[in-house]
């Protein structure tokens, strides 16, 4: 299928590991120009070195104001197609295990930085009267996940952002959708596996094993599964498809709208 994003500008948050650095080299794979946003450079250089051509790095927060404006001075002159709004999440805990400077930080690095990012790059998408804005959540936005109080919390509130703004937005030809994913072999859910082993007294495998039994097919879904949804969320062929929450779980939700 040709998604028509050959030589289309994206941005892509969280590059240099899990859902970012999937969804950066599955775009450059089609042909794309990414700006490839992360804290840790070395993982930015690997795969820069994948689609020289393609792929340019930016190294630092992109939930900081001051890497958000270097961001903006790079879409200076160029059609921006789309940007992956997508960061670290929150630490792991319950109730007790999480006090109020945690929450002071979780809002920040789970809501606030998007909502400000977004405003930054609207009027560039209204003035060109397109553009495709995808954020990566978790599947905790339908379901709670144990332990993950802070998730648990504050990602529905992008949920409720993202079909308000799309709803706003639409006239303008731009879309908003949400992907909430469930356990993923990423790195996120390798430290949820240790800190779940810790709290029980178990292992580490058999943490593992407790997630994977949760999931209706058995195994996890690799980052690279879940790029090909975000792929198509950030092409031209998702016009019809705005503030929708997409879970992309095995069959983990067993909610009826999950």
């Amino acid at each position: 299928m040709d998604l028509q994003i050959k030589n289309q500008y994206f941005i892509v948050g969280g590059a240099g590991s899990g859902f970012g650095k999937a969804i950066a080299l599955a775009l450059a794979g089609e042909g794309a120009k990414v700006l490839a946003v992360s804290r840790t450079g070395s993982k930015l250089v690997e795969i820069q070195n994948r689609f020289p051509e393609d792929i340019e790095m930016l190294e630092g927060d992109i939930t900081s104001n001051a890497l958000q404006d270097k961001i903006l001075t790079w879409t200076n002159g160029k059609r921006l197609a789309g940007v992956l709004v997508n960061a670290g999440g929150p630490p792991a805990g319950g109730f007790f295990n999480i006090d109020m400077g945690q929450w002071e930080e979780a809002w920040r690095m789970v809501v606030k930085w998007k909502i400000a990012f977004t405003r930054k790059l609207m009027p560039l998408f209204q003035k060109q009267k397109y553009g495709r804005i995808v954020f990566i959540e978790s599947v905790s936005v339908k379901q709670p996940v144990e332990n993950l109080i802070l998730s648990n919390a504050l990602r529905p509130a992008i949920v409720g952002f993202a079909k308000t703004l799309a709803q706003e937005v639409a006239r303008f030809g731009i879309t908003a959708n949400v992907l909430a994913p469930g356990y993923h072999a990423t790195p996120a859910l390798e430290r949820l596996f240790i800190r779940n082993s810790e709290l029980k007294g178990i292992s580490y495998n058999e943490a593992k094993k407790e997630f994977e039994e949760d999931i209706p097919v058995g195994k996890m879904a690799t980052a690279d599964e879940m790029a090909s949804i975000a792929l198509w969320l950030l092409s031209p062929l998702s016009r019809y498809v705005t503030g929708q929450t997409i879970t992309h779980d095995g069959g983990t939700v067993r909610g009826v709208f999950g």
